[in-house]
C-alpha cells in the first residue's frame, strides 16, 4: 500500500493532556494563556479564580497538547472548595503528563522573616500537594514560576531542596509572565504526548463551552473593578445565550452575590460599576467571538449561590464530593 503525504502526515503525529496543578496563585493560568497563545483562562490577582479545569490546546511541532489548567489545590473548607480540589486532582489524574508549578519567590519569602501570611499559606498548600504526590508514588515535572530578578544560586538550592522529595522527574526554571523557559517546558511537553491523531482541529485553542467562557470573563471583571471590597462571595451564570439572525450574540448574566450589603458594590454609586464592569466584558467578548455583542447583568442576591447545583453543571464541578 502507498502512503499518501496526508496519512504520513497524521502517522507522525501526537496528542494528549497535560495538567497544570499548584497552589492558588502560582501562576497556573498564565502559564496556559502563554503556551496557547490566547487568553483561555481568566487572570486576576486574586487567588481561586480558576473555579473549573479549562483546556487550553497548543501546537508544538507534530504535538497538540491539550493543557488542563486546575483549580488551586489547597485545604477545603467549603463545599465549592471541596468541589475545587477534586476537580484539581481529578485533572491531574487522567492527564499524560502532570505539571507541579510553584511560585518560586513566595516559598522562598516564606521560609525567611519576610515572608507574608499568604507566602506561607501557598507554601503550606504546595507541601500539601507534594505530601499526595508522595502518597500515590506519583513523578511529575516540577516548574519554578515567577523566577523574574531572582538570583540562580537561590533557585538552584530551592530546587534541590524540592528534588529530594522526590516526587519530581526533572525541573524546569520558567516566568510564565515574560515567556522566558516557556518554550524549553512546552517542548518536553510535547515530548510526552502519546503517539495518535489530533484531539482537536488546528485552529482551535481551547475546549470551553462559549456560555462558560462568558461567564468566565465577566467573573474577571467583577474582580477586577471590585477586588478590596468583595471577597469570594460572587459567581457569574450566563443564563441566555442567544445568537441572533444579524451575526451578533444576545447574552444575558447574573451576578451573585451572598449578602444584600455586596449588591451596591457590584452595582456602583448610579450603576456605573456595573456598567464598566458590562463593558469591559462585553469590550473582551466581541474581540474572541468575532462578532457584535449585546451584553445584559443582572445582580442577584442569593445567600445559597455555592450550594446551587446548576453553577455546580455549568462548570463541570462536581456537586456531591
Amino acid at each position: 500500500m502507498t502512503e499518501t503525504p496526508e496519512t504520513t502526515e497524521i502517522s507522525n503525529q501526537r496528542a494528549g493532556f497535560a495538567a497544570i496543578i499548584g497552589a492558588p496563585n502560582a501562576g497556573k493560568s498564565t502559564l496556559v494563556n502563554r503556551l496557547t497563545g490566547s487568553k483561555v483562562s481568566i487572570v486576576t490577582q486574586k487567588v481561586q479564580t480558576t473555579r473549573f479545569p479549562v483546556r487550553g490546546i497548543a501546537i508544538k511541532g507534530d504535538a497538540q497538547i491539550v493543557l488542563v489548567d486546575t483549580p488551586g489545590i489547597f485545604t477545603p473548607r467549603r463545599r465549592l472548595d471541596r468541589a475545587m480540589v477534586a476537580s484539581a486532582w481529578g485533572g491531574a489524574q487522567d492527564a499524560d503528563v502532570v505539571v507541579h508549578l510553584i511560585d518560586a519567590q513566595s516559598h522562598i519569602d516564606a521560609e525567611g522573616r519576610e515572608g507574608t501570611p499568604a507566602d506561607r499559606r501557598s507554601a503550606e498548600d504546595t507541601e500539601t500537594i507534594i505530601a499526595n504526590l508522595q502518597a500515590t508514588d506519583t513523578k511529575v515535572i516540577l516548574a519554578l514560576n515567577k523566577i523574574d530578578g531572582m538570583r540562580r544560586d537561590t533557585l538552584l538550592a530551592l530546587s534541590q531542596r524540592l528534588f529530594e522529595t522526590g516526587v519530581y522527574s526533572e525541573v524546569f526554571m520558567i516566568s510564565a509572565l515574560s515567556g522566558d523557559g516557556v518554550d524549553d517546558l512546552m517542548t518536553r511537553l510535547a515530548m510526552a504526548m502519546p503517539e495518535g491523531p489530533w484531539l482537536y482541529p488546528e485552529d482551535q485553542s481551547a475546549d470551553v463551552p462559549l456560555r462558560v467562557l462568558a461567564a468566565e470573563i465577566t467573573r474577571e471583571k467583577v474582580y477586577l473593578r471590585v477586588h478590596e471590597e468583595l471577597p469570594y462571595s460572587a459567581a457569574v451564570e450566563t443564563t441566555s445565550f442567544e445568537d441572533r439572525a444579524d451575526g451578533s450574540a444576545r447574552i444575558e448574566q447574573t451576578i451573585y452575590v451572598e449578602r444584600e450589603s455586596q449588591r451596591p458594590i457590584v452595582l456602583g454609586k448610579g450603576g456605573q460599576t456595573l456598567k464598566w464592569i458590562g463593558q469591559k466584558a462585553r469590550e473582551e467578548l466581541i474581540e474572541i467571538l468575532d462578532r457584535p455583542v449585546h451584553l445584559f447583568l443582572t445582580v442577584k442576591v442569593d445567600p445559597k449561590w455555592q450550594d446551587s447545583k446548576a453553577l455546580y453543571a455549568q462548570f463541570g464541578l462536581e456537586f456531591d464530593v
